[in-house]
């Protein structure tokens, strides 16, 4: 049975456990990181050396980075659905997956790190006003490529929508000021109607706020 390592509220393991709820894969899911730790420990660092989560473990198939895990899971549990056969095809999926990292995640990590994980008296208000604006200029980029889509690859859910759509219940859910997208907005009501989704990646992050914040 497949067993995944990491906490509900990680936005990294909420990809993954989206991308199983999808495929309706068989599993166990162990808590660990955050206020679980258990990272360090000699067996987990014998699977994954970096001490981050999620890690898998599939009949001894270990993975680790989230990303490299939907690609994964979609590979060979959903050809067909989140993963697509034809290279070309799948590539405008994923070349999504990768943008979230590098353009996505910077702004994002300030806003969350900023309005979360830091108490309201030692916020960098120039920073994060700098990143909410960036941040809507990025998820508009996204909104321009729904344009005409149920989703960002097609008619269908990808692992090109999985690592933006866990960003979304984050993004709308802070207290921050947000440009008008409507594409983005109705594909994110689209994505609450996915069960995987409510279930797996909208959980609150309250665990993560420090005193003061």
């Amino acid at each position: 049975m497949l067993k995944i390592w990491g906490r509900a509220n990680s936005m990294n393991v909420q990809k993954a456990m989206w991308a199983v709820g999808e495929l309706g894969i068989a599993h166990e899911r162990i808590d660990a990181g955050g206020k679980f730790g258990g990272l360090d420990t000699p067996q987990y660092l014998a699977m994954n050396p970096n001490k981050r989560i999620p890690t898998i473990d599939d009949d001894g198939v270990i993975v680790w980075e989230s990303g490299a895990v939907v690609r994964y899971l979609a590979a060979r549990y959903g050809r067909g659905s989140l993963w697509a056969d034809d290279p070309g095809e799948r590539a405008q999926a994923d070349r999504w997956m990768d943008w979230k990292q590098t353009m996505l995640n910077p702004p994002l990590g300030t806003v969350f790190m900023g309005l979360v994980r830091t108490p309201a008296d030692k916020r960098d208000r120039a920073a994060l006003a700098t990143a909410v604006t960036e941040l809507g200029a990025q998820y508009a980029v996204f909104d321009r490529a729904l344009q005409g889509r149920n989703f960002i690859a097609g008619d269908r859910l990808t692992i090109g929508d999985i690592p933006v759509g866990a960003t979304c219940y984050r993004y709308f859910t802070l207290p921050i000021e947000r440009p008008p997208l409507p594409n983005l907005e109705a594909w994110y009501k689209r994505l609450q109607d996915r069960p995987a989704y409510r279930q797996h990646v909208m959980v609150s992050y309250e665990d993560l706020r420090v005193a003061g914040a």
